[in-house]
């Protein structure tokens, strides 16, 4: 690919699409590299693409062919209402994890006046922030976890990204429960986490997946389940009576986290499905 002065947005779309196999992929580099939306970016086909943007597209298709992920290459992704920066220190949001925000969201939106909510192994931020941004800016906490370093930097940028609503959110470093402080323990509202839940060696990974994503927020030991006993296990220390965990979990885990949760004392145990009709979600409460 080559940006000769004078090219215009619908020759490089043309140009980008040719390069990837994808229209749609093409689309997403040059509105990005473009800084539109795809309805300013349809107004915009024919204006002259700059220098410097012509080369920010062919750095970020070269980068796509050589196999990085589309969501790691343009450095952020959509998730529900937020725009957040992603790079390989954290998981690319999937919409699965987005039916996690929304049942973790339906739950919270029922507490009144103040809430508490707790996102363990936050990544991103995606779901933590999501709460914060679509619950109350009033009376709202929402404590955002992770053990590594690397990702609360993400999580860091994408809180001061949203804003005021930002201002409800806390950081803390450490390994899910030990994050957080002893003043919260019994009275937090949800707690929401997609966690790993991979087995180790699952065949069925995605190699883009394994080559690129962080193994640490993947991977969870020999039956993918080491991460979520944990949960399970410390929910109903450090929810309030009535409070409910929301968890994320492989579509072959529904049974074996159900007995997790009524070992460790929790009630109203469910299995919610995604949209593949897929178990996607555990709900209990304490």
């Amino acid at each position: 690919m080559t940006h000769d002065a004078g090219t215009t947005w619908r020759e490089m779309l043309s140009e980008t699409t040719a390069m990837l196999g994808s229209e749609r992929e093409a689309r997403f580099l040059c509105e990005h590299a473009a800084g539109l939306d795809a309805t300013d970016f349809n107004l915009a086909q024919n204006e002259t693409v700059t220098q410097r943007m012509g080369l920010h597209v062919h750095e970020m298709a070269r980068r796509r062919l050589a196999g990085e992920p589309l969501q790691y290459v343009m450095g952020r992704w959509a998730f529900r209402r937020l725009d957040l920066l992603v790079d390989s220190r954290v998981l690319i949001p999937r919409p699965e994890t987005e039916l996690v925000a929304e049942i973790a969201l339906s739950y919270a939106q029922r507490v009144s006046p103040t809430r508490v909510i707790v996102d363990l192994g936050t990544g991103s931020g995606a779901i933590g922030l999501s709460l914060a941004d679509e619950l109350p800016e009033r009376g709202t906490s929402v404590w955002l976890t992770d053990d590594s370093q690397d990702a609360l930097h993400v999580a860091r940028a994408n809180v001061a990204a949203i804003g005021r609503r930002g201002a409800n959110a806390r950081i803390v470093q450490g390994s899910w429960y030990a994050a957080l402080p002893e003043s919260l323990r019994g009275s937090v509202d949800v707690i929401v986490s997609n966690p790993p839940y991979i087995a180790d060696g699952d065949p069925d990974v995605e190699d883009i997946v394994t080559r690129y994503e962080p193994h640490q927020a993947l991977f969870a030991g020999v039956d993918g389940l080491s991460s979520l006993r944990i949960i399970v296990d410390g929910a109903r220390e450090w929810l309030r009576p009535g409070g409910v965990l929301v968890c994320e979990i492989g579509h072959r885990q529904g049974s074996t986290v159900s007995e997790l949760c009524d070992r460790a004392g929790l009630t109203q145990v469910e299995v919610r499905r995604d949209l593949t009709g897929r178990d996607r979600v555990v709900v209990a409460r304490a």
